[in-house]
């Protein structure tokens, strides 16, 4: 597991914004863009995310749609390692393998580029936030698909408050989740 210094997790913290009632009233949006315009607070989350690729012994990165694709590229780029982006269903050209998956009020589905992942690849998949699990519970199961293995999950966010963590729990079969912040 990555640890982040208190100084690391303190700079984490103050640039993450609460935005109430967004997108719809009753939420509480965690805006990461503030983080994200500030080059030591990015630099310091990308840092830890290298961290656990290396720990994972991960050759290849996913990040999901869209600000997964964000955390995952510089992370990829940083550790030396391939980038893949899982987008929703209609985004890829050529040949996809495509998951559905349930949400709260009907169904979504995600997908990757076939040739883009493959037997011998260990797979780190990164988000920002792990709030339901869904998305990243059929990330699971493309990578799996594609004859890759699982090499562990990666947020910097985890909503407690939510079942992500235990809808992911079976899926991840003894591959870790690791929440840099949990609120």
């Amino acid at each position: 597991m990555s640890t982040l210094s208190p100084a690391a997790l303190e700079l984490l913290l103050s640039r993450i914004k609460d935005v109430a009632d967004y997108p719809k009233p009753g939420v509480m949006f965690k805006d990461i863009t503030p983080l994200l315009a500030d080059p030591k607070a990015f630099a310091a989350l990308t840092d830890a995310l290298v961290e656990l690729a290396g720990q994972y012994g991960a050759t290849k990165i996913v990040g999901l749609e869209a600000r997964g694709f964000i955390l995952a590229a510089p992370v990829a780029v940083q550790a030396g390692i391939g980038f893949v982006p899982v987008r929703k269903a209609g985004k890829l050209p050529g040949a996809t393998l495509a998951q559905s998956y349930e949400l709260e009020y009907g169904t979504a589905e995600i997908e990757v580029h076939a040739e883009d992942l493959s037997a011998g690849d260990r797979v780190m998949v990164i988000d920002d936030v792990l709030a339901t699990g869904g998305t990243a519970e059929a990330s699971l199961s493309l990578i799996r698909r594609a004859g890759a293995e699982v090499a562990g999950v990666a947020v910097l966010m985890e909503l407690s408050f939510l079942p992500g963590r235990e809808r992911l729990a079976g899926a991840l079969a003894d591959a870790p989740l690791d929440a840099l912040i949990v609120v």
